[in-house]
Protein backbone atom coordinates (compact mmCIF):
# COMPACT_ATOMS: atom_id res chain seq x y z
CA UNK A 1 0.00 0.00 0.00
CA UNK A 2 1.04 3.64 -0.86
CA UNK A 3 0.85 5.99 1.95
CA UNK A 4 0.55 9.59 1.25
CA UNK A 5 2.36 12.20 4.02
CA UNK A 6 0.50 14.86 3.19
CA UNK A 7 -3.44 15.65 2.07
CA UNK A 8 -2.58 17.17 -1.14
CA UNK A 9 -3.18 14.31 -3.61
CA UNK A 10 -2.84 14.84 -7.22
CA UNK A 11 -4.64 13.27 -10.06
CA UNK A 12 -3.54 12.97 -13.55
CA UNK A 13 -4.83 10.50 -16.42
CA UNK A 14 -4.85 10.74 -20.52
CA UNK A 15 -5.11 8.25 -23.39
CA UNK A 16 -1.97 7.69 -26.06
CA UNK A 17 -2.16 6.50 -29.68
CA UNK A 18 0.99 3.78 -29.21
CA UNK A 19 0.73 3.12 -32.96
CA UNK A 20 -1.29 2.34 -35.81
CA UNK A 21 0.63 0.53 -37.71
CA UNK A 22 -1.99 -1.52 -40.33
CA UNK A 23 -1.51 1.75 -42.54
CA UNK A 24 2.44 1.72 -43.62
CA UNK A 25 3.45 -2.09 -42.40
CA UNK A 26 4.84 -1.70 -39.21
CA UNK A 27 6.32 -4.16 -37.30
CA UNK A 28 3.31 -5.13 -35.08
CA UNK A 29 1.07 -5.49 -37.99
CA UNK A 30 2.96 -7.45 -40.35
CA UNK A 31 5.93 -8.73 -38.05
CA UNK A 32 6.18 -12.26 -36.30
CA UNK A 33 7.87 -12.91 -33.19
CA UNK A 34 9.20 -10.97 -29.84
CA UNK A 35 7.60 -6.88 -30.66
CA UNK A 36 7.36 -4.02 -28.50
CA UNK A 37 6.71 -0.42 -28.29
CA UNK A 38 7.54 2.47 -26.02
CA UNK A 39 5.99 5.41 -25.47
CA UNK A 40 6.95 8.74 -23.00
CA UNK A 41 4.65 10.03 -20.76
CA UNK A 42 5.02 13.41 -19.28
CA UNK A 43 2.48 14.52 -16.56
CA UNK A 44 0.53 18.14 -16.29
CA UNK A 45 2.61 19.07 -13.39
CA UNK A 46 5.04 17.11 -11.53
CA UNK A 47 4.75 15.05 -8.39
CA UNK A 48 6.37 15.70 -4.79
CA UNK A 49 7.18 11.65 -4.95
CA UNK A 50 6.63 8.99 -7.11
CA UNK A 51 3.07 8.14 -8.08
CA UNK A 52 1.34 4.95 -8.25
CA UNK A 53 0.83 5.13 -11.96
CA UNK A 54 -1.84 2.25 -13.80
CA UNK A 55 -2.17 1.58 -17.53
CA UNK A 56 -4.53 -0.21 -19.26
CA UNK A 57 -5.48 -0.82 -22.96
CA UNK A 58 -8.65 1.66 -23.81
CA UNK A 59 -8.53 0.01 -27.74
CA UNK A 60 -7.07 -2.28 -29.57
CA UNK A 61 -7.74 -3.36 -33.23
CA UNK A 62 -6.40 -6.69 -33.70
CA UNK A 63 -6.33 -9.52 -36.20
CA UNK A 64 -8.74 -12.03 -36.29
CA UNK A 65 -6.94 -14.97 -37.67
CA UNK A 66 -4.43 -14.44 -34.81
CA UNK A 67 -3.69 -15.34 -31.45
CA UNK A 68 -4.46 -12.48 -29.33
CA UNK A 69 -1.31 -11.70 -26.87
CA UNK A 70 -0.54 -8.08 -25.09
CA UNK A 71 1.65 -6.77 -22.48
CA UNK A 72 1.09 -3.19 -21.24
CA UNK A 73 2.70 -1.71 -18.19
CA UNK A 74 4.36 1.53 -16.85
CA UNK A 75 8.35 1.30 -16.76
CA UNK A 76 10.61 4.20 -15.45
CA UNK A 77 8.15 6.30 -13.37
CA UNK A 78 9.92 9.51 -11.96
CA UNK A 79 8.19 12.39 -11.10
CA UNK A 80 7.86 14.25 -14.35
CA UNK A 81 6.40 11.18 -15.83
CA UNK A 82 7.31 7.38 -17.22
CA UNK A 83 6.98 5.41 -20.10
CA UNK A 84 3.96 2.98 -21.34
CA UNK A 85 5.46 -0.13 -22.83
CA UNK A 86 3.50 -2.59 -24.97
CA UNK A 87 4.86 -5.79 -25.90
CA UNK A 88 3.67 -8.50 -28.06
CA UNK A 89 5.05 -11.78 -29.36
CA UNK A 90 4.19 -15.04 -31.67
CA UNK A 91 2.04 -14.54 -34.70
CA UNK A 92 -0.19 -12.17 -32.87
CA UNK A 93 -0.96 -8.88 -35.65
CA UNK A 94 -2.18 -5.71 -34.20
CA UNK A 95 -3.12 -2.98 -36.30
CA UNK A 96 -3.25 -0.29 -33.71
CA UNK A 97 -3.57 0.41 -29.96
CA UNK A 98 -4.58 3.22 -27.26
CA UNK A 99 -3.65 3.02 -24.11
CA UNK A 100 -5.29 4.77 -21.03
CA UNK A 101 -3.45 5.84 -18.18
CA UNK A 102 -3.61 7.12 -14.59
CA UNK A 103 -1.62 8.65 -11.97
CA UNK A 104 -1.79 8.97 -8.30
CA UNK A 105 0.42 10.78 -6.03
CA UNK A 106 1.75 13.79 -3.72
CA UNK A 107 1.90 17.29 -5.25
CA UNK A 108 3.17 20.11 -3.35
CA UNK A 109 1.10 22.52 -2.05
CA UNK A 110 1.58 26.45 -2.99
CA UNK A 111 3.11 27.02 0.71
CA UNK A 112 5.80 24.75 0.18
CA UNK A 113 8.91 25.95 -1.80
CA UNK A 114 12.17 24.18 -2.60
CA UNK A 115 14.95 27.02 -2.03
CA UNK A 116 17.84 24.92 -2.83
Amino acid sequence: MKRFRNHLIGVDQGTHILFSDFEDGGKMWVGKGTRSSRTEVKFSTPFKTLPAVQVVLDMWDIDQKSNQRADISAENITLEGFDIVFKTWGDTKIARVRAAWLAIGEVRGEDEWELY
